[in-house]
Formats: structure tokens, sequence, C-alpha cells
């Protein structure tokens, strides 16, 4: 009886079909050699001899895909003879890592071992991270993506913005950034129609419409809408603040938030409106300022006719309802409805004034009485009357120019459901409708009594005594 031997390089996978025990019947490829040799005589107690290859080799790339061993012409166009100087013995430890064979063939050997796991860890799993940076140790399951993260500490950005001077880390980051000059928003919303330039940004928005908030805080169980607005969230439950400014030295919880403090500084206003040519340093601003031109108010109060502009106006409004005033004071007893509040008011403890003018050094204790203050050293009046035209520095003066302008014309816009009484002002139909309704919220500190108005209770006649109380 006679055995096939194929010889092959060292390199490769000795595989063999034997369809026959005769070499008659078997359609051999080309360069196959035929020898007779007599069958090794071994008892099932000892171990195989190492396989010896000829000299006279054949060489089967053979490259499959789930075990698939190649036939017919695809093989013999991977088949090539070689010579070796020396031949290679293939040894039993060698064998016995291709341990993965078919038993239904025994001669087929497919890849295995170290080189198949090698070429499987090459791809890796959804949970693995085997790219980790060496600055911060951070992982990722890509290396494209380390070679982006590795970015935000170089500092490299290679995508240049060929329309103005900005440059970006990331390709889809700069064709996002063309938008913004191309104006193009090719991504709307089913629900409303409104339109972004970003598919994230849309989703994000959508989740306005659902209610979804899939990403929740494990401190304090608050949910967000996007998952950068929960890292922001995480730093405000830890003193970590990693963004400091370089000029005053104030740290942020986010890039993006010191970037727009920067502007505080350096006075930039990159984002105007074209209505009135007003400035801001964030877009979001910007969007709110567009709708006092509109007059779109898409936040309405449940519990009063109310509308705002903005969401965390409606937030701190819903608090005169429920009489919530959640930021306390840790040197006295006073508490706030906004931290906004707080923060100007721990400065009345400490005497701090952070905002100072450039021009003539005066400090002040909050960012819009500096505004204001500006405005005298450039003689800004952004504040305009529609009827006369006159221009004022502050809001209130021109309210209390309006108020004045009524007196001449007698316009009294304000009217009362009850009766057929108007104002000209809102807050004298507020103390009018008192008259109807009994109310009198102000009470005299020395005695009970009552009153509809607040300064009534500052000079009363006490019961007690019918003398006048100062």
């Amino acid at each position: 009886m006679s055995v096939i031997t194929w010889e092959v390089d060292a390199d490769h996978i000795l595989i063999s079909k034997q369809r026959s025990s005769s070499p008659l019947d078997q359609d051999l490829p080309k360069g196959v050699e035929i020898k007779d040799e007599p069958e090794p005589r071994t008892t099932e107690t000892e171990d195989p001899e190492p396989r010896v290859i000829k000299e006279e080799q054949i060489e089967l790339c053979i490259f499959q895909d789930e075990g698939q061993v190649l036939d017919g012409p695809e093989q013999q166009q991977m088949m090539e003879t070689k010579k070796e100087p020396d031949p290679v013995e293939i040894k039993q430890e060698q064998e016995e890592l291709c341990g993965n064979q078919d038993k239904e063939q025994p001669n087929v050997f497919e890849f295995c071992g170290n080189s198949f796991m090698q070429h499987n860890h090459m791809i890796p799993q959804a949970d693995e991270k085997p790219f980790s940076c060496l600055t911060c140790g951070r992982g990722f399951n890509k290396q494209y993506n380390l070679t982006v993260h590795m970015r935000t500490h170089t500092g490299e950005k290679p995508y240049p913005c060929e329309l103005c001077d900005k440059s970006f880390r990331r390709s889809n980051d700069l064709a996002r950034h063309i938008r913004t000059h191309t104006g193009e928003t090719p991504y709307s919303c089913q629900f409303c129609g409104k339109s972004f330039n970003d598919n994230s940004h849309l989703t994000i928005h959508l989740r306005t419409h659902t209610g979804e908030k899939p990403y929740s805080c494990e401190v304090c169980g608050k949910s967000l809408t996007d998952s950068s607005h929960l890292i922001k969230h995480m730093r405000t439950h830890t003193p970590e603040k990693p963004f400091p400014c370089l000029t005053c030295g104030k740290g942020f919880t986010a890039q993006s938030d010191l970037t727009v403090h920067m502007r505080t500084h350096t006075g930039e206003k990159p984002f105007t409106c074209l209505v009135c040519g007003k400035g801001f340093i964030q877009k979001t601003t910007l969007s709110y300022h567009m709708r006092t031109h509109t007059g779109e108010k898409p936040f309405p109060c449940d519990l009063c006719d109310k509308s705002f502009i903005q969401s965390s106006d409606l937030a701190r409004h819903l608090r005169t309802h429920t009489g919530e005033k959640p930021y306390s004071c840790d040197l006295c007893d006073k508490s706030f409805r906004q931290s906004s509040d707080l923060a100007r008011h721990i400065r009345t403890h400490t005497g701090e004034k952070p905002f100072s003018c450039q021009t003539c050094g005066k400090g002040f204790t909050k960012q819009n009485n500096l505004t204001v203050h500006m405005r005298i050293h450039t003689g800004e009046k952004p504040y305009s009357c529609e009827a006369c035209g006159e221009s004022f520095t502050v809001k209130f003066s021109l309210t209390k120019h309006k108020f004045h302008m009524r007196t001449h014309t007698g316009e009294k816009p304000y009217s009362c459901d009850m009766c057929e009484k108007s104002f000209r002002e809102n807050n004298d139909l507020t103390c009018h409708m008192r008259t109807h309704t009994g109310e009198k919220p102000y009470s005299c500190e020395l005695c009970e009594k009552s009153f509809r108005w607040r300064n009534f209770n500052k000079y009363t006649f006490c019961l007690a005594e019918n003398s006048p109380l100062v």
C-alpha cells in the first residue's frame, strides 16, 4: 500500500486530499511526485515519527475563509515548486498546535494555533480598548481614534478652513464648519421643521420633542439629553476644573466654557445679529436674542399665562410660584432663587469687585454694571424711543421715558377686566386689581394693619395708641 507525500515549504501548512487508497485513482496536480515508501509500523502506544520534508517541495499557498480549502484551478494557480538547501523537520510540537483539524479529514490542516489567534487579535472586540493615551491613560478601540485624541494634547489641527483662519483636528469637524459659511442645513426636524448643519445636532434636538434623556448622573440621578452635558454636569459634584484661565486664574469644567470666558477679556464678539448688528460672545446667546426680534417665546409657564425665551428663564420663573430658593449663603441665612444672585450676594461679604473698567480702573460686583459703565466712555446708547428717537444708555431710562411720554399722549394701554379703568403702567393696574380682590399684601410691622400699596405702611396710625408712628 502506498501513501501520498506532498512536500511543502516549511512556512506553509501541508494539505492533502486522499479520495482513494490507490494513487492511480487520483488527479494529481502538476509537480507532485508519487513515491513508494513502506508504511511505517507503529503501535498504538508509540509516538509518531516526525515528518520529513524532502528537497522537492510543493508550496501550497492556501488562504482560506471559514476553513474552506481551495480546489481545482484556483489551487493550481497558487502552487509553486521550490527547492530548499536543507530539509526541514516539522516537529511534533508544531503538529500539536494544529489540533483543530476536521476529524473526518485527518490529513487536512487548517490555519490555527498562534497564527490564527494573532490574526484575530488584530480585530479588537467592542469592549476592548487596546490603544491607550500615554498622557492621560484614556483607552480607544481604534488607532485612528487615539491619533485624533492625541491632538487634544499636542494642539495639532491639521485641517484648516480656506474661508477663515480656523483649523480643526478632524476632517468631519471641518466639513461641519464649512456649513456655517455656506448656511447649509441639510438635516431637518420632522416635527417642527428646524434644520441643522450636523446630524448629531438633529439627534439631540429630537429629544426635546420626545423627552428622551438617555444620560443619567450616577451621583444625583439627574438625566440629560447629551453626553457632553453629562460630562460637564459630573464636574459639578467634584472640585475638578481642568481648564484654567491664564489671565485671571478662573477654572472651568469644559474647554468650550473657557473659550467663551476668554472673550470677556479680549472683547471678541464673533456672533452678530443681522437685524440690529449687536454682537455676542456665544452663538446660543445670539439665538436667544433673535427671539426678541421675532417675538418667539417657546417656553410657556403651566401655572400662569407667561412665556419665556429660554428654558432657564422659565425654570427661574417657576420658583416664584413654588417659593423655592435652592441657593443658600454659608455666611448668613439668606437664600436665593438663582446661583448668580447668590454669587453677587457673596461679594457683599467679601467686598470683591471682579469686573474692572480698563479705562478708569473702577471695579464692579456685576458684569452688567461694568457693561453699563463702559457706555459712559464709549458714548453708546443702545435703547432708543420709537416715538421721538431719543436714546438711552440703560433700558430702565427708556422705560421711564416712555412712562412720561404717556402723560403727554394720554395713552393708557393697561385696562382692567372688571371695570372700565385704564392705566399707563402695568404696576398701576396690579395695584388697582386689589380694590376688586380685597388683597392687602403689605402689613405694618408694629400693628396688624394691612395695606394694598407698599408705601402705606411707612407712616401708619397705630390703632392702639391713635398716634402717628414714624
